[in-house]
């Protein structure tokens, strides 16, 4: 496939893909149910994983096909070194114009500092209760008082608008859904809640462990305070936004199962091993390591991702009765 230079991505249902994940480990300190194993977790040699200087070449050709925003996922992103390091890399490639990282927030104490100074615009903090026991139950690790320290920092060496990402599951979560609220509200933070996605390494997913986002905006209109609709100014983002009527703060509602948002979806993502996917649900993979170490050239690497973007189907086909979760879990693909 030949393609002509800055040529946009854009798939066969015209949507113009200008955002790219980028999971930088499929490692992590926690073992949340919904994302990996307890145990004989497998995990990639290191040798297999693209080091800083490869990613830094795909974000180079994605961003002359009009890709302007970086995430930095994993697995964990934190437990990879010298990360800061590939943030001023990826920083320094010309039409990137946001890097945002999604973190459990643990070891963001040690690292918010640096992270600030090489150039993160943005973060995303995981939290699904504040309850320690039900943190430890979730994700089978003691430490959220560490999250809560990770937040702390992160606001204290400038960051803004900090993100909390919560998943809330049907009969396990629902006692978290108040607090978590109006902890975001008084600290200042933007919350978004996840409904529970079939991404789990146990493959024990059932659509009853959904607690919809519609049941979550209800109940936190009745207890914290009500909602306001907002207009979307970004359609191509997951979440849906609603501001409290007394104006502190707003809350998202991620709904990737009851109202999925597949027709404005501008994201691909390459895993920690280099393989492109132009879905989190999808079972196709297209091998850009291959490309990188193989004498390829960047022509063959725009190449490989305009093939993956003309093979997107139109939704992840999860209300289907076809649908087959992916083989692989969320720390293998990249949250």
């Amino acid at each position: 496939m030949s393609i002509e230079p800055n040529t946009p991505l854009i798939d066969r249902f015209g949507r113009v893909h200008t955002s790219l994940r980028i999971s930088v480990t499929d490692r992590c300190n926690i073992r949340c149910f919904y994302c990996m194993p307890l145990e004989n977790a497998r995990f990639k040699p290191r040798d297999e994983l693209l080091t800083f200087e490869e990613m830094t070449r795909v974000v180079r050709v994605a961003a002359g096909h009009g890709i302007s925003k970086l995430r930095l996922t994993g697995g964990e992103p934190l437990v990879r070194s010298n990360l800061s390091q590939l943030i001023q890399m990826l920083k320094a490639v010309p039409g990137i114009q946001e890097i945002a990282l999604t973190t459990n927030g643990i070891l963001l104490p040690d690292q918010a500092a640096d992270l600030k100074s090489a150039g993160l615009d943005r973060l995303n903090i995981s939290l699904d209760a504040l309850s320690e026991e039900l943190f430890e139950r979730i994700t089978r690790r003691q430490g959220v008082q560490k999250v809560l320290d990770g937040i702390a920092a992160a606001k204290s060496v400038g960051f803004e608008n900090v993100r909390l990402n919560a998943v809330a599951i049907q009969n396990l979560t629902e006692c978290e859904i108040v607090p978590l609220a109006n902890f975001a509200r008084e600290n200042d933070l933007h919350l978004r809640f996840i409904e529970f996605m079939p991404l789990d390494a146990d493959r024990a997913w059932d659509k009853s462990q959904v607690l919809s986002g519609r049941q979550l905006r209800e109940m936190i209109a009745q207890e914290v305070a009500p909602l306001h609709d907002l207009d979307r100014e970004d359609k191509s983002q997951p979440a849906v936004d609603y501001e409290y009527a007394d104006g502190r703060q707003r809350v998202g509602f991620i709904n990737s199962v009851t109202e999925p948002f597949c027709g404005t979806c501008n994201r691909l993502r390459i895993t920690a091993e280099g393989q492109l996917r132009n879905c989190l649900f999808g079972s196709e993979e297209w091998d850009a390591r291959q490309v990188l170490r193989t004498g390829g050239t960047d022509a063959d690497l725009s190449a490989r991702l305009h093939s993956c973007v003309q093979a997107k189907k139109p939704s992840h086909g999860m209300d289907s009765p076809e649908f087959v979760p992916p083989e692989r879990a969320m720390y293998q693909i990249g949250g």
